[in-house]
């Protein structure tokens, strides 16, 4: 073989060759972006529209179910799901993996342009291409309270977190987006009183065209003399001086929006609120770039957060607490996959010595293995992929499958130096003898993992980094086998003569096969047993089928489903407080298990809760109490809890989602509720 020649003719090239891989992979294995798991988007476009204070039936028949129209028809569209909320709706297009996404979303554009008209307050609608699955996920989730003696409602800092906090947090390399939620920021007010209205003669067409007269208007160009001058009408007013806005001009004499209407600044109204651990609260969301090493991020994050609380938000009377830290689990995941490879290591080599029984053989062997795993961190590099639990998983099972071709190799070289054969002729023929059945060893093996990284679609984009990662040790093992095995046996290996330690065992094996399989009947009996009763245990013991594993995450998630049309006052009353009172116990630690923290979050229809339990062994048992005591004879909200998952939104929630359409919507909730009565008969624990 031409390869195995020039490496043996070649020695040093062959080790400088291996230097560079060691140096250039451990480069890229510094250089990889550190996450969970890789990032997972599905081919989507998000439309969001506000129309503020409008019911969902509203929004429904003068939003959505124009901008619905428009769609259909939409090439490589496959799912459409919209949502009409008070105040807003959304609208998801989901398409085939195989379709160009910057021309669907030129298309989506210019099907929004078709919508006849918007209602007059209605915001115009935005669009966002992509939906991410998974790696779009928060990282950290922080909240801020009032600190003792600062006697100001926490809801009255939601301006001053988004404009001193957010910003801050917004400049760290590779975060993404900030978001605080639980507060309700100021608003200016124009509340008209009617009855000095009808007094001064002013009806309401004289207040409903305020709204487009608060723009400042070009009116084009004038020469005068030798100079050319800009016209423009300034019609937006500083807040401070809308008061003294002419309304119209009666016998000479303004009307100033002061005379019939108060302007003022005030909070929003509440539509929403966040406790943490019994207190009322503000809470702030980071999520990373796509790409980046989450745990730089998050030290990034940590130092900013530090140098926030001990200045900024201590002189403002407040103090942050971290909720939430993805690169904790984060940690523990990869230091066990990271031990898992090493021991895995270790044993390969162990296992190799116990049969060689000569170190350097083994030795050489076992070089095999940082080659081909250094060879891998510079294909993920080169790909742009990331290290992560799928990527590591991938390097574990690969660090077993690259010593196949090393030791077949050095095996056929130990039997050529047996006959007598010189080293370097040894390794040459050695090597030539089985690189041809090698090669399609490793040809079937990538055959099955490489096809992956070119699907599109949601298994492929999870499962890429496995299909890379082995792909690419298998591969670099057969050259390893190839070249540097041969060049090293021929150097190092100087024995003519190996005595097998362990040959009597094989002769007693051999013996014992060779006597129950001396007949035929024997050999179709032995056929038989081999294949149908490992086929037997394997179906009798093979496990539940599942797309992803759950992992065994600190946290419980809880959702609430209010009846609808409560209003955030009664939701306070008969949900938050109660959930509070049940929950302090815990937290207090005179019940068990312990809770570390809880928020609970109550927006918009539905209310959310997260609880962290503080014995990561306590979870299943606190989740049951949470689901039997805490969510339960909620007056008219159905809730449940489950744990919290590493694969957040692909699968590993175990998950199935049943969609009921119809035209009357009254009719589809009781049917909804009696199917998720049924559904919880047929499927126990669910």
């Amino acid at each position: 073989m031409v390869l195995t020649q020039n490496s043996l003719k070649n020695r040093v090239a062959v080790a400088v060759a291996v230097l560079l891989v060691a140096i250039f992979g451990y480069i890229s294995l510094t250089k990889l972006p550190i996450q969970l798991a890789p990032n997972v988007e599905r081919p989507a476009i998000g439309i969001s529209t506000s129309w503020r204070g409008a019911a969902p039936q509203e929004i429904e028949s003068e939003i959505l179910e124009p901008q619905e129209k428009v769609f259909q028809g939409l090439p490589g569209l496959t799912q459409l799901a919209s949502s009409a909320s008070p105040g807003g709706a959304s609208i998801t297009l989901e398409f085939a993996a195989d379709i160009d996404m910057q021309r669907a979303l030129v298309e989506v554009i210019n099907r929004l342009n078709q919508v006849p008209a918007y209602p007059v307050d209605a915001t115009e609608p935005t669009v966002n291409l992509g939906a991410k699955r998974f790696g779009g996920n928060p990282i950290a989730w922080f909240s801020f309270k009032p600190l003792a003696g600062n006697k100001k409602d926490i809801a009255t800092y939601q301006d001053f977190i988004n404009d001193n906090v957010v910003p801050r947090i917004e400049q760290i390399s590779g975060v993404t987006k900030v978001s605080a939620f639980g507060g309700r920021p100021y608003e200016l007010r124009i509340n008209f009183d009617p009855f000095k209205a009808a007094t001064l003669g002013l009806d309401l067409t004289t207040f409903s065209n305020l709204n487009g007269a608060f723009r400042n208007v070009s009116a084009g160009t004038k020469d005068v003399g030798k100079r050319k001058y800009t016209i423009r009408y300034e019609g937006k007013y500083n807040p401070k001086d809308l008061a003294d806005m002419i309304l119209q001009w009666r016998d000479g004499n303004p009307i100033y929006l002061r005379d019939v209407a108060d302007i003022q600044m005030q909070m929003s109204d509440v539509a929403g609120s966040i406790t943490q651990s019994g207190k009322a609260a503000l809470v702030m969301n980071v999520i990373p770039e796509s790409g980046v090493n989450v745990l730089q991020v998050m030290e990034k994050l940590k130092a900013t957060i530090a140098e926030l609380k001990t200045g900024l938000l201590k002189d403002n009377g407040l103090s942050v607490e971290q909720l939430y830290d993805e690169t904790v689990y984060t940690k523990s995941s990869i230091s066990m996959v990271k031990n898992n490879l090493l021991l895995g290591m270790f044993l390969a080599v162990i296992v190799l010595w116990f049969f060689l029984k000569r170190a350097i053989p083994a030795l050489i062997v076992a070089l095999a293995i940082p080659i081909c795993l250094l060879a891998s961190f510079i294909a993920m590099k080169i790909l742009g992929r990331s290290l992560n639990i799928i990527s590591l998983a991938g390097l574990a099972f690969a660090t077993g499958m690259v010593l196949d071709a090393a030791i077949v190799v050095l095996e056929n070289i130990i039997r050529q130096r047996e006959k007598g054969l010189k080293a370097t002729a040894a390794s040459l023929i050695g090597t030539t003898q089985v690189w041809a059945a090698l090669l399609a060893s490793t040809a079937t093996t990538v055959a099955i993992f490489l096809p992956i990284i070119f699907l599109k679609d949601e298994s492929g984009q999870l499962f890429a980094d496995l299909a890379v990662t082995i792909s690419v040790s298998i591969i670099v093992s057969l050259l390893v086998a190839v070249t540097v095995l041969p060049a090293a046996a021929s150097r190092w290996i100087k024995e003519d003569k190996f005595d097998d330690a362990h040959y009597h065992w094989w002769q007693a094996v051999a013996n014992f096969i060779g006597k129950i399989t001396n007949s035929k009947g024997k050999q179709i009996t032995w056929i038989l047993l081999l294949t149908v009763v490992p086929m037997f245990i394997a179906y009798t013991i093979i496990p539940p089928a599942d797309y992803l594993p759950a992992g065994k995450r600190p946290q419980s998630f809880g959702f609430l489903l209010p009846q609808p049309g409560l209003s955030v006052k009664s939701a306070k009353e008969d949900l938050v407080e109660v959930i509070k009172k049940r929950m302090q116990p815990f937290i207090d630690g005179t019940r068990t298990p312990k809770v570390k923290n809880y928020f609970l979050g109550l927006f918009g229809q539905g209310a959310f809760l997260g609880v962290r339990a503080e014995n990561i062994d306590e979870v299943d048992k606190l989740l049951k109490i949470i689901n039997s005591e805490v969510l339960s004879n909620l007056p008219d909200t159905f809730g449940f809890a489950r744990r919290a998952s590493i694969f957040r939104g692909i699968g590993g929630a175990r998950q199935i989602n049943v969609d009921l359409q119809g035209g009357d919507y009254e009719k589809l909730l009781n049917v909804g509720k009696a199917a998720f009565g049924k559904i919880s008969q047929l499927i126990p624990n669910a």
